[in-house]
C-alpha cells in the first residue's frame, strides 16, 4: 500500500520537475544562453597589463594610416608579439579610401602553436579614425582611439603575453590578427554613407586572401570597443545569425565568471564590423564584443577627441580578457 501511494504522489512530482526543466530549457533557449559546463583552470588575465598595452599604442599619437605614428605603431606591435613567441607574418597591401586616397595597410598576423590543426581565431582593429566625426569641434582631426582600436589590442597582447609565458597551454593552437584600415570610412553623416564597403579594409582583404593556404579557424572572436567604463557587450545581430553557437558559449562562460554586468543576453543591432568579411568570405563563424549601449549608439565618445586613456576601465579589460582566455582553455 505504500508503495502504491508513493507512486501515486511521486508521478505527478515527476512531471512538474520535467514541466520546469523543460520551462527553464525554453527560457535558456529565447535568451541565447547555452548550457553551462564545468570551468576548466585557466591562466589569471592581468588587467593592469593590458592597460599599459593601450597606453603605449595611444602614446604614439593617432594611428591613422599613412601616418608616422601608424608606422611606428606597426613596429611595436610586431615586436611585442614576438617577444611572445608567436610565429609573426605581416600581410602589406594597399587599399583606396572613400575619398581617394591610396592607403598602405598592413594587417598583423601572430600564430601560436602553428603545429596544431584546431585552432581559434582571435581579432581586434589596430588603426584608429582619422577624423572625429561625431565631435563639434575639430571634426577632422585625427582621435586618439584608446577605445576604439587600442583597447582590443591591448587584451589581445596581454592574451599573446600569457601564452607565451604559462606553464600550461590550451588543447588548440591560437591566431591573433590585428586588422588594419578598419576605421578609414566615410564619415557618418555623410549623405553617401556606405559603412560596408569603406570600412574593415584589412579584413575584406584578408578574408579573401588568407595568410596560409587553406587556413581554417573552429570559430572566431572580435574585440572593438571593449576597454570603456560601464561597457554593455549585448548579443549583436549578426553574430547571433551568423555565429550563435559560439555567441551562446563565449556570453555563457562570461556570465559563469561573474561578468554578467557586462555580457548582456538582450539581442543587439547587427554591426558591420570585422566579423563580417571573416563569417562571409572566409566563411570562420565569429562573434563580435562591442560596446553597445542601446540600439542605436556605441560608447559614448564614440568617433570623438573624448576617446582617451581616462575613459578606460581595467575591470572592463578584465571581463573581456578574462572570458576570451576562459574560452581558449575550455577547448
Amino acid at each position: 500500500m505504500k508503495k502504491t501511494k508513493m507512486k501515486k504522489i511521486l508521478f505527478p512530482a515527476v512531471l512538474l520537475l520535467l514541466f520546469l526543466a523543460g520551462c527553464d530549457s525554453d527560457k535558456k533557449k529565447n535568451s541565447g544562453e547555452a548550457t553551462q559546463q564545468a570551468l576548466k583552470e585557466a591562466p589569471a588575465f592581468n588587467a593592469d597589463s593590458a592597460y599599459a598595452f593601450i597606453a603605449e599604442q595611444v602614446a604614439f599619437g593617432p594611428r591613422v594610416p599613412n601616418s608616422p605614428e601608424h608606422r611606428k605603431a606597426l613596429g611595436y606591435l610586431q615586436q611585442q608579439l614576438e617577444q611572445c613567441g608567436a610565429k609573426v607574418r605581416l600581410q602589406s597591401f594597399e587599399a583606396e579610401a572613400y575619398d581617394g586616397t591610396l592607403l598602405s595597410l598592413t594587417n598583423i598576423i601572430a600564430s601560436f602553436a602553428p603545429e596544431k590543426k584546431k585552432r581559434i581565431l582571435l581579432a581586434a582593429h589596430w588603426d584608429s579614425r582619422h577624423i572625429a566625426d561625431k565631435d563639434s569641434t575639430d571634426k577632422n582631426q585625427p582621435i586618439d582611439g584608446a577605445n576604439d582600436g587600442a583597447s582590443g589590442v591591448g587584451v589581445l597582447l596581454e592574451v599573446a603575453r600569457l601564452l607565451g609565458s604559462a606553464e600550461s597551454q590550451p588543447n588548440v593552437g591560437i591566431d591573433i590578427i590585428l586588422f588594419d584600415g578598419e576605421d578609414y570610412g566615410r564619415p557618418h553623416d555623410d549623405p553617401v554613407y556606405d559603412g560596408r564597403q569603406w570600412y574593415c579594409l584589412g579584413s575584406q582583404y584578408w578574408a579573401k586572401n588568407k595568410h596560409q593556404a587553406n587556413y581554417f579557424a573552429y570559430y572566431g572572436i572580435l574585440l572593438d570597443m571593449v576597454g570603456a567604463k560601464n561597457a554593455v557587450f549585448p548579443l549583436e545581430g549578426a553574430s547571433k545569425r551568423l555565429a550563435p553557437s559560439v555567441q551562446k558559449k563565449v556570453w555563457t562562460i562570461a556570465n559563469q565568471l561573474g561578468y554578467s554586468k557586462y555580457f548582456k543576453f538582450t539581442e543587439g543591432p547587427e554591426i558591420y564590423d570585422d566579423h563580417i568579411p571573416v563569417n562571409l568570405d572566409a566563411t570562420i563563424p565569429m562573434v563580435d564584443i562591442i560596446d553597445l549601449r542601446s540600439t542605436t549608439t556605441f560608447f559614448p565618445h564614440h568617433h570623438t577627441h573624448e576617446d582617451t586613456m581616462d575613459k578606460i576601465s581595467p575591470a572592463t579589460l578584465k571581463a573581456v580578457g578574462q572570458t576570451v582566455v576562459q574560452v581558449l582553455y575550455q577547448e
